[in-house]
């Protein structure tokens, strides 16, 4: 995260930090395999990353980017939300790619900026990849057997249950962001993300839960942004500003890291000022009405998705009944 995000000040370009974050994400896969299983997990996942980056970008660039964006994220949800369990991928889910392609897609773009958007992801995942198996020079670092491919779509698509997961996954992030568009509420894609973020436990309760804690660390979160945001502004650090709110994205990425694999809900209290000041550095909007969106579209976001949930599970449920 630190180098992108640093090239990209030292150079005057912050305004691109999306594109580099969002490939620099890569590093985040495959933290419990061996070096050349990573390589490999990472590899396919910064394919992912980067065409979401680009395709996100494209969106951007037309004028019917709002509602373009909707469709187009629930079915990339859906789909590599599969390909995610296929691939056998950690973390698992489609968040971080819901995630990238919304909010490229939010940032109003000429068509140059594809290119530019392809080059900053690409560069950055290469070298998240580097950075995460440099470690390969030890003599323990070892290759897992490739996996049959073919076999692992099928065997997972054969899953009990997983025709009705994928359909809820993108049902509820068609809804989630169909919503706050039709009716103006800005940042639309906070309500997509909310809703794969909940739906990314194993099943409806633990969608409740994650849900629930998605709710929780975003309210804490929100606060902690705007306290942040305050001690960071032009206005207290003049020229030091922006410096210093990239060495705080960097920081609250570690943090993050530190608490995913133990409370969802404290990792989202860190992820959530990461993500509203990324969305500041690359496209500056009114503080006070984005701390407001993104409390609104997450607990709308959370809301549809459990709902829709419920409703699945109610279905199945009903079906087996009857058979």
């Amino acid at each position: 995260m630190a180098v992108p995000l640093l090239t990209l000040y030292a150079v005057g370009r912050i305004d691109l930090s999306l594109y580099a974050v969002f490939g620099a994400f890569t590093a985040l896969y495959g933290r419990s395999h061996t070096h050349f299983t990573r390589l490999r997990m990472q590899a396919a996942a910064a394919v992912a990353l980067i065409g979401v980056v680009v395709l996100g970008t494209a969106i951007a660039v037309s004028p019917e980017r709002e509602w373009l964006v909707v469709p187009v994220v629930a079915v990339v949800a859906a789909g590599l939300a599969f390909v995610a369990d296929a691939l056998d991928w950690h973390p698992p889910g489609a968040l971080f790619f819901v995630f990238a392609l919304a909010a490229c897609a939010s940032v109003p773009a000429e068509p140059s900026r594809v290119v530019v958007a392809l080059g900053l992801a690409t560069a950055s995942a290469l070298f998240a990849m580097v950075v995460s198996t440099i470690g390969v020079v030890r003599p323990s670092a070892r290759m897992r057997p490739a996996t049959d491919l073919a076999v692992s779509f099928r065997a997972v698509a054969a899953r009990p249950g997983q025709a009705r997961k994928i359909v809820t996954i993108g049902a509820a992030v068609l809804l989630a962001g169909a919503i706050p568009t039709a009716t103006g509420l800005g940042h639309p894609y906070w309500a997509m993300v909310a809703a794969v973020a909940a739906l990314g436990a194993a099943d409806t309760a633990g969608h409740l839960v994650r849900g629930v804690q998605r709710v929780l660390g975003t309210l804490l979160g929100v606060g902690v942004a705007a306290v942040l945001l305050a001690i960071a502004s032009p206005q207290t650090l003049g020229a030091a500003s922006t410096l210093a709110l990239v060495l705080i994205v960097v920081l609250l990425q570690v943090a993050a890291e530190l608490f995913i694999g133990r409370n969802y809900a404290v990792t989202v209290v860190f992820v959530t000022p990461l993500a509203l000041i990324m969305a500041q550095l690359a496209h500056p909007v009114d503080e006070l009405g984005m701390l407001r969106d993104r409390t609104v579209e997450t607990l709308l976001g959370a809301v549809v998705a459990i709902a829709l949930s419920l409703a699945a599970t109610l279905v199945a449920w009903r079906r087996s009944a009857a058979g």
